[in-house]
């Protein structure tokens, strides 16, 4: 039988010794039809194996409606995958954070309050079967023991970022999920910040990875690997380094320290089509993720490849010529004396059957000088050669290879071929040449050629006679680009969908919108009303009163105070609140970043009347006596510098209250009457308070540097009698791919705010695909081409966007028609689009 085997040696399949060389490559963000292409794309670049996250969300569209055919057939990827050569590691969750809409779990879930997501929780655990009856029967049929691709399989995802209570029971649970459907290769699970136990529960037969995000230039990173290599080693197991940078400098720094899985991410980029990114902790403090879905990996999200690909075929060939005496070498640390900042710890490896390979990088920007093995070499800017030393040639030659200063990229009877981009140092039987980029020398009864690394990645053969064989040059890339100056306005609109009328506003999860968008309707007498209050809403929300649009909002999750003292008497509210996506971490600063947050307009409270409620807080904590001193809230002076103090004081509102808690500059904890405390941040300093008298305490850590905080009291009456109509992606793309009538207008094309347009563009289907560009302002633009929505375009004011260039969008290769949704947005400019740019490029 095929067997994947893992012990302190390191990865062993079929009973041979290998270092895997893994890019992240997602069928879930690329078009079916070029699933094959990017899949030799990776083999070419010389790395043996994928891993593939499978996101339960893409495959259950709604509870218990599965989707496994066309763009989801995940089957037909791995098949595809083995068809490419590669091995597979297979990722099936449940969560797999990846930057997309909930980390794949399904929005559903938080519509049950006793449910608890990544918890050993009953109601969690049995979505986690039916999710996994499905998904496992594939992976279990494509194993590497039943002679498929798929070597590993991955539970959970970087778990030691949770507060999962009970963590043995949790991936107890899932391994027993996984062996229960016949998974047979090795299950691992990754620590996302280190903690071996946080990711896996030290659970029996649940291998610990390890995801590696260090500073490239950092000097440290060899040491804090080979930490992790010798814990693991204790275990009798190998260093899986299943998520990393993509800078082969930094991945040669793990080779060296012991990695024998390498898996940078997102070394393979892709794109977020539909409503699929979610919404992150990466900004101040959240963001929207782009649809265009880049961290600067090898090949772009079109296709194209960076001069990094390059980088990856030359580490490959270093790893293939070596082979089974890499994949079974041991880390050790040796010294090397530098002109330039390197490594703090010089990492090298023991090879297996005699030699050492020592790896010395160059962290400046300017070529330096190292002494390495006793002998004075060159190292170019930003490298990190593999250097071998006592290499014994075996087939090669009858001498040892004493020293070189470069990658050894291929090797033949009589033929040594270096990689380098400064000279060579080669040291045979005590003789020494430097051989110059790009020429040849001979030393005993070696001929030894120095490539550059651009050749030496396209290095096909060595012949017998020695003469080097390359593949072609890439071609150079062109660009075409046209602008697109009239377009076809359809003259009809999305049809809604009436979801009811109720008290408070619902979330948009509860009316069956996991993905899409909601309409909010109410009327509110604002008679002697300042502001409005909301609490709680999420993502956009684009808020029209008294018939007037105001700027959309996005606060996730926070309070929004709103100024309505212009109006008075019964007034139209209407919210208009569109999903981005869900929240694919759990940060606790914000409501809707939490992990499970659902989505919708929240609450909309009136404000009857503000009290400052800044005084009369009694002290506790520190040398505080009794009777409690009586002071402002945080102005207790104290020589005990950040220990906790607590502030308690009785307050009243007739109706519902709102706190807010004024200069807070961190996090504190705030206690009403005996309830769990919770925990209120900077981001959104506010606490609800029920109607009555209510004791609040509010505990920090004493900071004499910071003034005294503020407190005000907010009495609140909520704004009832909801009428909601809703507009899911399914629908929203079935109008967007029909046939609809509508005249020819020229660009520019402006919108009032709150005005929508729907436009066609005739596009024919180009081999390359396009680029689209779009030049405007206070818009946001969806568009839709080849049947599916391509992604979302906010222009003008808007949130902090990340993972790829937020401005673009792409239609793939083969894919016709064009279709967009502008909806017009309240700012300082005017809503309009431009120019829309359609770019060809191709390689």
């Amino acid at each position: 039988m095929s067997t994947v085997r893992l012990d302190a040696q390191g990865i062993e399949i079929d009973g041979r010794s290998q270092v895997v060389l893994c890019a992240s490559l997602f069928y879930f963000r690329l078009p079916r039809e070029q699933w094959r292409a990017r899949l030799d794309q990776v083999r070419a670049s010389g790395y043996t194996c994928v891993d593939v996250y499978l996101p339960w969300n893409f495959h259950e569209l709604a509870p218990g409606r599965w989707d496994f055919e066309g763009r989801r057939d995940v089957a037909a990827f791995l098949d595809l995958a083995q068809e490419a050569g590669l091995s597979v590691i297979a990722r099936p969750g449940p969560y797999i954070c990846s930057e997309w809409d909930g980390g794949a779990l399904p929005a559903w879930l938080g519509l049950d309050p006793e449910l608890q997501v990544r918890q050993n929780e009953p109601r969690f655990l049995a979505q986690v079967a039916a999710w996994f009856d499905q998904v496992l029967p594939i992976l279990a049929a494509r194993q590497h023991s039943a002679g498929g691709p798929v070597i590993m399989v991955q539970l959970e995802n970087e778990l030691d970022f949770f507060d999962c209570v009970d963590r043995p029971g949790y991936l107890t649970a899932l391994r027993d999920l996984a062996l229960g459907h016949g998974i047979t290769v090795p299950l691992i699970a990754c620590a996302g910040q280190g903690d071996l136990f946080g990711a896996t529960g030290d659970v029996t037969g649940v291998v610990p990875a390890c995801n590696f995000y260090p500073d490239d230039d950092s000097p440290h990173i060899e040491a804090e690997v080979r930490r992790y290599r010798d814990l693991l080693a204790e275990r009798d197991l190998p260093l899986l380094v299943t998520e990393t940078n993509r800078r082969h400098r930094t991945l040669r720094r793990l080779l060296i320290s012991g990695a024998t899985l390498i898996a940078p991410y997102l070394q393979s980029s892709g794109w977020n089509f539909g409503y699929t990114p979610s919404t992150g902790n990466w900004g101040d403090p959240g963001n929207f993720m782009s649809h265009w879905y880049d961290f600067g990996g090898y090949v772009s999200p079109t296709g194209q490849e960076r001069p990094e690909y390059a980088e990856a075929q030359v580490l490959a060939r270093v790893i293939d010529v070596l082979g089974p005496r890499l994949a079974a070498a041991k880390p050790s640390a040796v010294e090397v004396s530098a002109d330039f900042p390197t490594s703090s710890s010089i990492g090298a490896l023991e090879l297996q059957g005699g030699g050492q390979l020592i790896a010395v990088p160059n962290l400046s920007t300017a070529d330096g000088t190292a002494i390495v093995a006793g002998v004075s070499v060159q190292v170019a800017a930003g490298a990190c050669p593999l250097m071998p030393v006592g290499l014994p040639l075996n087939s090669w030659s009858a001498h040892t290879l004493a020293f070189a200063s470069a990658d050894l990229v291929g090797a033949a009877k009589g033929v040594l071929v270096f990689s380098s981009t400064v000279e060579v140092t080669v040291v045979v039987d005590g003789t020494t040449v430097i051989v110059p980029v790009g020429g040849r020398a001979d030393v005993a009864d070696l001929s030894v050629v120095a490539l550059r690394p651009t050749e030496a990645a396209r290095l096909t053969l060595i012949g017998p006679d020695g003469v080097l064989e390359f593949a072609p040059e890439p071609v150079e890339e062109v660009v075409a680009m046209d602008a697109v100056t009239s377009v076809r306005r359809r003259s009809g609109q999305v049809p809604s969908v009436a979801a009811g009328t109720y008290e408070l506003p619902p979330t948009l999860e509860s009316l069956g919108v996991f993905r899409g968008r909601g309409t909010y309707n109410a009327t509110a007498d604002l008679t002697g009303i300042d502001e409005l209050l909301v609490v709680g809403a999420a993502d956009i929300v684009d808020l029209a009163i008294g018939g007037a649009a105001r700027p959309p909002f996005v606060t996730f999750g926070a309070n929004r105070r709103i100024d309505v003292r212009e109006l008075t008497g019964p007034v139209p509210i209407e919210a208009a609140v569109e999903i981005w996506g869900h929240a694919n971490f759990d940060d606790t600063r914000l409501p809707a970043l939490r992990l499970g947050a659902l989505r919708g307009l929240g609450t909309v409270w009136k404000i009857r009347a503000v009290q400052d409620v800044s005084a009369l807080w009694t002290v506790g904590g520190h040398w505080a006596g009794r009777p409690e001193p009586v002071r402002q809230l945080g102005g207790w002076s104290s020589t005990r510098g950040g220990e906790r103090v607590t502030y308690t004081r009785l307050v009243h509102s007739p109706t519902t209250a709102a706190m807010l808690l004024r200069g807070l500059d961190e996090p504190v904890f705030v206690r009403i009457d005996s309830a769990d405390p919770v925990t209120v941040s900077a981001e959104n300093p506010w606490v609800l308070l029920p109607a009555g008298s209510s004791q609040v305490a509010v505990t920090l850590p004493h900071n004499a540097s910071r003034p005294g905080l503020g407190a005000e009291l907010l009495t609140l009456d909520p704004v009832t009698g909801w009428s909601c109509t809703v507009q899911d992606d399914e629908l929203l793309t079935a109008f967007a791919v029909s046939s609809s009538p509508g005249m020819t207008v020229d660009l520019p094309l402006a919108l009032e705010a709150g005005e929508e347009a729907w436009l066609d563009v005739d596009l024919a289907a180009s081999e390359v695909g396009y680029v689209l560009g779009f030049e405007g302002s206070q818009l946001r633009v969806t568009a839709w081409s080849g049947g599916e929505c391509i992604g979302r375009v906010w222009l003008g004011d808007r949130p902090a966007f990340s993972g790829g260039d937020p401005d673009r969008l792409w239609i793939p290769p083969g894919w016709s028609g064009l279709t967009l949704l502008l909806r017009g947005v309240d700012g300082k400019a005017t809503s309009e689009l431009r120019t829309l740019r359609l770019e060809q490029s191709t390689i």
